[in-house]
């Protein structure tokens, strides 16, 4: 009996490591110390002393029952993507720049050239944002997990000055709401979709007219990365006084989350298109129209808060990062939470 025979093989994962050098290696930064495969990831941090105090950020997420979505299609190249936004956005959110991220996979066998596949997506995604991909773990459960099937998680460590740190307590009465476009349902609610939608390949690979794509492709676009355009904004002399990440709990949950005390935020539905895949979602399940925006992004995956006088700056830097903005509110004084109109 041997290591290879109870189901882990030792020299499957040295292909995979060696598969996905190519990849990490573009997305180095000059902060990152050492190569890949060493205990640990080194990252200098000499180029914060010029903070006056800076502070680190961090987030960790998955991609949630997704990644059934690229067993079924047999897509591996895109789900890194999402691992890496929704810690990235978490980080943004509160005002930071991304530094560098560690992603772990846990997998039933490791098929080398599908770990690459799965990693060249982290990378990508780390591209996307800025960050360095500085190491990782692949863990091969047999026994645990289907041969086929891997879970796929991460996270994301951060800097921020800590006067520029994101915190909603300059929040007023008056302030406009600027919500960023969503790439589609992004990485939250797939257990509903799930149920929603049968999950074959002949149902994913439906083409529907109003979606300009087919039902599995639209499902399975990677998750909007926002750093870049929060970044625009910040370079364009813009201060944010509050922001929320619209992920898993919709806007009921998240939006509240970016106000301080006596502070409402309302949002106007018809302020802009909600996406074809939402409509479609919650036709073919019957879902009502609360339980949607109290589970998806509803189209916006970011919603920043702004003086009044600084919109239409924030609207160019916003667009100049490659997103699309919309006016979708404003603050008012009241009961902290949210009010959809």
């Amino acid at each position: 009996m041997d290591y290879k025979k109870s189901g882990v093989d030792i020299e499957a994962g040295y292909k995979s490591v060696e598969l996905m050098k190519e990849h990490v290696k573009k997305t180095m930064r000059p902060e990152v110390l050492g190569g890949l495969g060493g205990f640990s990831g080194a990252f200098s941090l000499a180029k914060i002393k010029d903070m006056e105090n800076p502070t680190l950020v961090s987030g960790t997420d998955g991609c949630g029952t997704k990644v059934k979505l690229a067993f079924l299609m047999d897509k591996h190249d895109t789900i890194g993507i999402d691992a890496v936004a929704m810690c990235v956005n978490d980080i943004a959110c509160a005002g930071g720049e991304p530094l560098f991220f560690l992603d772990y996979i846990a997998c039933g066998k490791n098929y080398p050239e599908k770990i690459a596949t799965i990693v060249k997506g982290v990378a990508e995604g780390c591209l996307q944002s800025g960050c360095a991909l500085i190491g990782g773990e692949t863990a091969e459960h047999p026994g645990l997990m289907p041969e086929d099937e891997y879970d796929l998680a991460g996270f994301a460590v951060g800097v921020v000055d800590e006067k520029d740190i994101i915190t909603g307590k300059d929040l007023a009465e008056g302030d406009v709401l600027i919500g960023m476009a969503s790439s589609g349902v992004h990485s939250n609610g797939f257990s509903l979709v799930r149920k929603v939608f049968e999950m074959t390949k002949e149902s994913l690979d439906t083409y529907y007219d109003e979606l300009g794509t087919t039902l599995g492709e639209a499902l399975i676009a990677p998750t909007r990365i926002y750093v870049k355009a929060l970044k625009a904004i910040k370079d364009a002399g813009v201060t944010v006084k509050a922001c929320s990440h619209i992920t898993g709990g919709g806007f009921q949950e998240n939006i509240p989350r970016m106000l301080p005390e006596g502070m409402h935020a309302v949002v106007r539905k018809d302020s802009y298109e909600i996406p074809a895949i939402f409509k479609l979602l919650q036709k073919t399940g019957n879902i009502a129209e609360d339980m949607m925006y109290n589970t998806y992004n509803m189209g916006l995956g970011m919603i920043v808060a702004v003086s009044p006088d600084k919109v239409d700056a924030t609207m160019e830097a916003i667009k100049s990062a490659g997103d699309v903005p919309y006016v979708v509110g404003e603050i008012k004084a009241g009961e902290k939470g949210v009010t959809l109109c």
